[in-house]
């Protein structure tokens, strides 16, 4: 795909480092449609986007990482869940860079057991070379901000170049322009008819959890002219608590490329896939997890995609869309985390099958 045929604002002018396997496919899902009785569903496949096994994070972490070489960095910090695919990619960017990596981990999740500590992406995380801290805190994005700003001054002292990843809000949202890019992508492979979905959705489901993917890919498509309703599914805040928390990104990533704002309007969120809440899988959620595999050999997660299937089935049964409408899902990876929840997954699903 020509990039240069869709500009949007200052977006070429960001440094990338090019770490990405793009564009990622975009396919039908035809037994999982007729298992619903409609919509039309299809996929983006960002699961496929290579670096350290995949997922969205590698768009954003290719902006990221970008501007740190830009900036002369020679290691890389970031904070996150103790099972964030964020901070997995981040670590297998540091690596495929040459670059140091130091990731902190916050307690996100209740009780966790201990396949949740040392599995999944805790593995990947030490297989990558990453120096791996801990923080106490799972709701507090300001303070494990602050205590990565604490660990580069000690890198800085020991004559490092630290280029930290931010959590919380109050900077730039550059990591975000990667989905603004992605909604380019999809567009381009639309009018390329590089895919099965020959015409543009009807209406987009995405994750909606730090709002970056959610909100880059809603401003990219409203700068093309693409006006379908994407509805974000909350995977770790309710309605109330992450709408004004899209709208805001949407604000910055705006300002960021100098072009327009978003109204209210265009913000939409659901919970309704939430509970029990951020990390915790719900029946509906492994319901959805099955069903994607049993029907299309698709591997989603219990955090963040088996979530939004499970939102996206519950708004197909509701009848949101008439059977000919076309949704497209943007699958954002995660796999690697599935197995931190082994023991959970396994009797959840032993009893399903029982």
């Amino acid at each position: 795909m020509d990039r240069v045929r869709f500009p949007i604002g200052k977006l070429d002018t960001f440094p990338r480092a090019d770490i990405a396997a793009l564009n990622t496919p975009l396919e039908a899902m035809p037994r999982l449609s007729k298992a619903l009785g409609g919509p039309q569903l299809f996929i983006k496949r960002d699961d496929l986007t290579g670096l350290g096994l995949g997922g969205n994070k590698a768009r954003q972490v290719d902006f990221w990482l970008g501007d740190a070489l830009a900036k002369g960095a020679d290691t890389v910090l970031i904070t996150g869940a103790v099972q964030s695919n964020y901070v997995r990619t981040a670590a297998a960017g540091a690596a495929k860079l040459g670059m140091d990596c130091h990731v902190q981990l916050e307690e996100r999740v209740k009780d966790p057991d201990h396949t949740y500590r040392v599995s999944g992406n805790v593995l990947l995380d030490k297989l990558l070379g990453a120096t791996i801290y801990s923080y106490p805190e799972g709701e507090d994005e300001a303070g494990a901000d602050a205590n990565l700003g604490r660990i580069a001054d000690e890198l800085r002292a020991k004559g490092q170049k630290p280029y930290i990843i931010p959590l919380g809000p109050g900077h730039d949202p550059i990591g975000a322009l990667g989905y603004v890019d992605a909604a380019r992508e999809v567009v381009g492979q639309i009018y390329d008819k590089m895919t099965d979905l020959k015409d543009l959705p009807d209406a987009v489901v995405i994750a909606s959890g730090s709002s970056h993917t959610h909100a880059g890919f809603l401003v990219g498509l409203r700068a093309l002219g693409v006006t379908c309703p994407v509805v974000g599914i909350c995977v770790r805040r309710t309605v109330d608590q992450q709408a004004p928390r899209v709208k805001a990104r949407c604000d910055e990533i705006a300002d960021l490329l100098g072009i327009d704002r978003l109204t209210d309007q265009d913000i939409e969120v659901y919970d309704g896939a939430l509970g029990p809440g951020y990390g915790k899988p719900g029946d509906d959620t492994i319901e959805a997890m099955t069903m994607a595999a049993r029907n299309e050999g698709l591997i989603v997660d219990p955090v963040y995609t088996g979530k939004v299937m499970a939102g996206l089935i519950a708004q197909a049964r509701a009848g949101r869309w008439t059977p000919d409408q076309r949704v497209l899902f943007i699958h954002t990876g995660g796999a690697p985390s599935m197995f931190a929840y082994e023991p959970i997954l396994t009797a959840r699903l032993d009893a399903m099958d029982a």
